[in-house]
């Protein structure tokens, strides 16, 4: 899905990905036969299972590799619900506005369904709060989606798949 974090996706450093397709075949396609967009690639839409993937690395000063690590995760430390059970960022990034900002104004930061919360930390996170179900989030996640089309006509998406609804 091309997944990215502080400017760098995926895309920036895959080189090629070995795949079985809907027939049973194994096949490889390079970067560019990806389709990368952002949070998306063609896997998004087809029925392949990813069996291994090549990447480049870039050497480079071990102590500014380190440090550009530690500055990375001192800003994900500050800003998301690292210390709560989650699944990651739940919403994506919207075009022109900020979803967990949306999310904020519209007062859902620390709601709650069962067991599943809007993290009070950083309002695009579903965290599990206390022994959250499937269907907690599930429906905490509409609940959200609802909420923020009513109070500003925009419809925001998850960036974390569901398989088996």
């Amino acid at each position: 899905m091309n997944a990215g974090a502080y400017g760098a996706e995926i895309k920036d450093i895959l080189i090629e990905t070995k795949y079985l397709d809907e027939n049973g075949e194994i096949k490889i396609i390079s970067n560019k036969e990806h389709e990368f967009e952002y949070r998306n690639s063609i896997f998004s839409h087809k029925n392949w299972i990813i069996l291994e993937s090549s990447f480049k690395i870039e050497y480079g000063n071990k102590e500014e590799l380190i440090n550009i690590l530690k500055g990375n995760m001192e800003k994900r430390a500050s800003s998301q619900p690292l210390d709560k059970p989650n699944a990651g960022s739940t919403f994506k990034r919207g075009d022109g506005f900020i979803t967990a900002k949306l999310i904020d104004e519209a007062g859902l930061k620390g709601y709650k369904i069962g067991g599943a919360q809007i993290s009070e930390k950083h309002a695009g996170f579903v965290i599990n709060s206390d022994d959250a179900k499937a269907e907690d989030v599930i429906k905490l996640i509409e609940y959200t989606k609802e909420k923020v089309k009513e109070k500003f006509n925009v419809e925001i998406e998850t960036e974390m798949i569901v398989i088996g609804e």
